[in-house]
């Protein structure tokens, strides 16, 4: 596929990092924004790095700039952001991405987001729960980053995740719109969906679960 621009939130994160490395081995061009940027280790000429936050539509609008599309895998952080976080990002994005004119954004999140199409197992309807009455803050964001990219019209890919595995290791992956089929996704595993899904429309305007086979 033709190597273009990638905007790449969340790129130092336990998954983001994975991917901010498979997008340099596979020749793509890279903008990362970065709150800290001298945490940032790698040197190449292939990242352009711009500081700032995910909450900061300015911020927002420099990283997606000059790009084609937008990867998100934020996560909470440490220190840990404030949990609306992921709703307060995808508002800013959507909007900066309908004033460049910039179609497609993949973004991760967890397996409690609902959709209308799911018929989610007794295991992960417990799970979606247990974040429900745990996380309450940051799960009901999560859902309404889900409602926001529904009404947008952005070409967007929400990508429901169970826990990380943080590891090389490249093997078959599950893919469902309706259940989360496992309890792992490898983090390589999950950089190459995500990559792939630059060039697929299969899952344009849907939510599916990705797991290790």
């Amino acid at each position: 596929m033709k190597k273009i621009k990638i905007a790449v939130i969340g790129g130092t994160g336990k998954s983001g990092k994975y991917l901010v490395q498979q997008l340099i081995n596979q020749g793509f061009q890279i903008k990362l924004l970065l709150r800290n940027p001298d945490n940032f280790q790698i040197k190449t000429s292939q990242v352009q790095i711009i500081e700032g936050n995910v909450n900061t539509y300015d911020d927002i609008y420099n990283l997606v700039e000059g790009c084609e599309a937008v990867i998100s895998t934020l996560g909470l952080g440490i220190p840990a952001s404030e949990p609306t976080i992921f709703s307060q990002s995808t508002a800013n994005i959507i909007k900066a991405m309908n004033q460049l004119k910039i179609q497609r954004y993949i973004v991760t999140t967890g397996l409690n987001v609902d959709t209308p199409f799911d018929h989610k197992s007794e295991k992960t309807a417990f799970g979606t729960e247990w974040m429900k009455k745990n996380f309450p803050v940051s799960t009901a964001d999560k859902q309404s980053e889900y409602e926001m990219l529904v009404k947008s019209d952005v070409d967007w890919t929400l990508v429901r995740l169970p826990m990380i595995e943080q590891t090389d290791e490249i093997n078959e992956i599950n893919i469902s719109l309706q259940d989360c089929q496992g309890d792992i996704i490898s983090a390589t595993n999950l950089a190459n969906f995500l990559i792939e899904q630059l060039s697929n429309d299969e899952f344009v305007r849907k939510s599916p679960f990705i797991v290790n086979s």
